[in-house]
């Protein structure tokens, strides 16, 4: 049986591994489109703020960890999909036949319409040679204007202050981390920022990069601002690398869709991580959620799955936790409430504290928080539990900082998980 895995980021590596562990005989071959070995796009930011080297961010540190598996390293990035044929061709022309096949092509950088965005100092920060390019520019003092505010812009934001860099920040929507936090947090992350010194400028978008003086580069906003920049970085979001399955059979939505078992409507034909959208038991519905335990979660399912082993996909976890500046904030499930539902708030802006709990009949459903980290684990095991609250809803509602007292009476004594006890242990 030959197995063949697109994409060498988490997914893919973990996917390999499993197979190997399950099938010591069969043949697996893993495709990755850039030089380096397979490494996490997650280390980055540390690579930036200069707390580790290139071969920090590699996910398996052994120069011969791949051979010692006997996983075939195959360099190139996937054009096209033959489901039936079962190949897949690569954009140097070369084909790949498969047995089975699994989809982890990950995500791409989103590309937005700007005149400007090919001048040299202008970066994505995606990839190995994005940070080379970055480090480069990014010099203490150097100006640097950043597009997005999203969950990876705050990331790439927090490198970038630690560099030293004078930063402005850029943003269309109305408050920062626009889709993990409501109105009240993503100002309240927005005030913090500033107070750190970074020129926040939401609502707004950049409408066109010009050539400066010398390298500099000047950036025009919407409403007329014209700012001036030695580096400008674009992180206004990703998408699922899915543009070579046009017409392959293999269904894709926003991301290539899947059963329990991270298999595609194609039989023998799965995908997991960042280009998956999974089915979630929970919510009942498809989810893409590009987060690295998910990426992990998915590819073990998909590589039982392609040995014959098959599993299901317990849930797709909507967890986001993000340090801005030294400021620590959470997403959780539904965090923006469903149609019928209940929820309280508790703000406290001089603290920068910040709680917000949503609420479907008895059951907590989603949640934010802003400098609050006590009750992290009893969130995630409320919400992905499902955990029928009873009585202890009303009183939430009222005070909803007794988290951990609504944990303790509800989910122990009705036998579900959470890893708050595992926080407590802590």
């Amino acid at each position: 049986m030959h197995h063949l895995i697109l994409g060498a980021g988490p997914a893919g590596v973990i996917a390999a591994e499993t197979i190997r562990k399950h099938a010591p005989a069969d043949r697996i071959t893993l495709v990755g489109d850039e030089p380096e070995p397979p490494y996490s796009r997650m280390a980055i930011p540390y690579l930036l703020v200069g707390n580790i080297r290139e071969e920090g961010t590699y996910l398996r540190k052994r120069v011969d960890h791949f051979a010692a598996l006997r996983i075939d390293r195959v360099s190139g990035k996937a054009s096209k999909l033959d489901a039936q044929g079962r190949t897949v061709t690569l954009e140097d022309g070369q084909k790949l036949a498969f047995d089975r096949l699994l989809i982890a092509t990950g995500s791409h950088p989103v590309r937005p319409p700007i005149p400007g965005l090919d001048l040299p100092g202008v970066e994505t920060c995606w990839t190995l040679a994005d940070a080379r390019a970055i480090a480069a520019r990014a010099q203490p003092g150097a100006r640097v204007l950043q597009m997005g505010a999203g969950f990876i812009g705050c990331i790439i934001m927090e490198a970038l202050k630690q560099r030293g860099v004078e930063l402005s920040v850029v943003e269309m929507g109305d408050r920062m981390v626009p889709r993990m936090m409501g109105p009240a947090a993503g100002h309240m992350i927005r005030r913090w920022c500033e107070a750190q010194g970074v020129h926040v400028f939401t609502g707004r978008k950049v409408e066109a990069i010009e050539p400066g003086v010398g390298d500099a580069l000047r950036v025009r906003l919407s409403g007329g601002d014209v700012l001036e920049a030695d580096l400008v970085i674009s992180a206004v979001g990703v998408r699922p690398a899915v543009g070579f399955l046009q017409d392959s059979g293999v269904t894709a939505l926003l991301g290539v869709l899947t059963d329990a078992q991270m298999q595609t409507n194609v039989p023998g034909i799965y995908a997991a991580g960042d280009c998956a959208e999974a089915f979630d038991p929970f919510s009942g519905k498809t989810i893409v959620s590009a987060i690295q335990p998910n990426a992990a979660d998915q590819a073990r399912v998909a590589a039982l799955g392609m040995v014959g082993k098959p599993t299901t996909l317990k849930v797709v976890t909507q967890i986001n936790v993000l340090d801005t500046l030294g400021l620590i904030s959470t997403s959780f499930g539904n965090w923006q409430g469903m149609p019928g539902g209940e929820q309280v708030e508790l703000t406290d802006e001089d603290d920068h504290r910040h709680l917000s709990l949503q609420f479907k009949d008895d059951v907590l459903v989603g949640c934010n928080t802003v400098g609050m980290t006590e009750h992290v684990g009893v969130m995630r095991g409320l919400v992905e539990g499902q955990v029928p609250l009873g009585p202890w809803k009303d009183r939430l509602l009222e005070d909803p900082t007794r988290l951990m007292e609504a944990y303790l009476a509800s989910a122990q004594g009705q036998g579900h998980w959470s890893g708050a006890a595992d926080e407590r242990r802590r």
